[in-house]
């Protein structure tokens, strides 16, 4: 069977003035590398890179992966630096001209190749870089550390300061208007035939009085001359 070719992720970064701001991220993307069969080869001009990759104990077959390219101009190999962890080969290849423009594209020949791609991860644009440098891509994922910070906002969780409005809880102050102190003197059965005799006026179905007269002569004495009947 022929090897297979894996994905590749790059990124870059330029400097004029800076070697180590002046680079490229190549990540070959591929998890569980056996570290033994690994054979890589890099020069100022080209990158070997042949493996076998794979864990039968997770169900995963083993399989051969192979690829060669030529850059699109020389780094500096010897400054350049990878690393092997569980999912990739992570690459920081060191740029040798010292420029302030990007690489146009990663490989030598204009021609499409399906397996490499941009990686969203680490690029910037040419004209926002201001020299930042990637995210390192650690076994442990510790690139990403600081992000769990966001992790559900505890700050507003609940907004227990409204819960319930207790305060308004019931309005007990109101609880049947029991009682009224001042009004036990009040003879209730003449008040009622009272305002019996002077619905004879005519009130409409709201209790308003049609001829437009809203006195209340006929009605119960004033609160302070009940508590002196009293």
């Amino acid at each position: 069977m022929m090897p297979q070719h894996p994905e590749l992720l790059w990124a870059q970064r330029s400097s004029k003035t800076t070697p180590d701001k002046n680079v490229i991220y190549l990540t070959v993307n591929l998890p569980d590398i056996k570290e033994s069969s690994l054979k890589f080869g890099l020069s100022e001009t080209s990158l070997q890179f042949s493996a076998t990759a794979g864990d039968s104990a997770k169900g995963i077959d083993e399989k051969e992966y192979s690829f060669e390219l030529d850059f699109f101009k020389e780094i500096n190999a010897t400054e350049s630096t990878k690393r092997l962890n569980s999912r990739s080969l992570y690459l920081v290849l060191r740029k040798k001209d010292l420029e302030e423009e990007y690489w146009p594209r990663l490989t030598k020949e204009k021609v499409r190749n399906s397996h490499i791609k941009t990686d969203f991860s680490k690029w910037v644009d040419e004209d926002e870089q201001d020299g930042e440098a990637a995210a390192n891509d650690d076994d442990d994922m510790s690139a990403m550390g600081g992000m769990p910070g966001m992790g559900g906002m505890p700050g507003m969780g609940g907004m227990p300061g409204m819960g319930g409005m207790p305060g308004m809880g019931g309005m007990p102050g109101m609880g049947g208007m029991g009682g009224m102190p001042g009004m036990e003197g009040i003879d209730f059965e003449k008040m009622m035939a009272e305002m019996g005799s002077a619905s004879g006026g005519g009130a409409g179905p709201s209790g308003i009085d049609d001829d437009g007269d809203d006195s209340d002569d006929d009605g119960p004495p004033p609160l302070e001359d009940a508590e002196s009947a009293k």
